[in-house]
């Protein structure tokens, strides 16, 4: 990975999340909705929109780093008070169109189960606890 000279954050990512740190590649916020364990990865890099955009070294440093975002979700389910059941990722990108991959954990019987958790309903923030899930996050990513 190069050394990025520009990487600004888009506006959207601010007030829909908490600022949980940065890996190699990726800047990680915890999405603020406590239904979900949800972490959503954001490679630094300027102008990045699709996967393709990254290197071929930073794409397989993207999957490596989901990984271990998904790990970190396994361990913030439980702290919800649930088990994982199934990862669900995705790049999506329609309304922020700056490139970054959501890492959300599933269960049977979630809110939006079995259909995706975009545009389900309004999210209920974490509140009082959120700085706790951002230190279990944290944590779990060796941050």
């Amino acid at each position: 990975m190069g050394v990025w000279t520009v990487f600004q954050l888009h506006e959207a990512f601010g007030p829909t999340s908490h600022l949980v740190g940065d890996l190699p590649l990726c800047h990680v916020r915890l999405q603020d909705d406590a239904r979900y364990p949800w972490l959503v990865l954001i490679p630094r890099g300027p102008e990045l929109v699709e996967i393709e955009d990254l290197s071929p070294a930073d794409r397989v440093r993207l999957v490596e780093e989901t990984v271990m975002a998904g790990r970190a979700v396994h361990a913030l389910g439980a702290v919800l008070g649930f088990e994982v059941a199934k990862l669900n990722i995705g790049a999506l990108g329609n309304v922020t169109p700056q490139l970054h991959v959501h890492v959300v954990g599933r269960r049977p019987g979630d809110p939006a189960w079995p259909g995706p958790v975009w545009g389900h309903s309004a999210g209920q923030p974490h509140g009082d606890r959120a700085a706790e899930r951002v230190l279990l996050a944290r944590i779990q990513l060796g941050l």
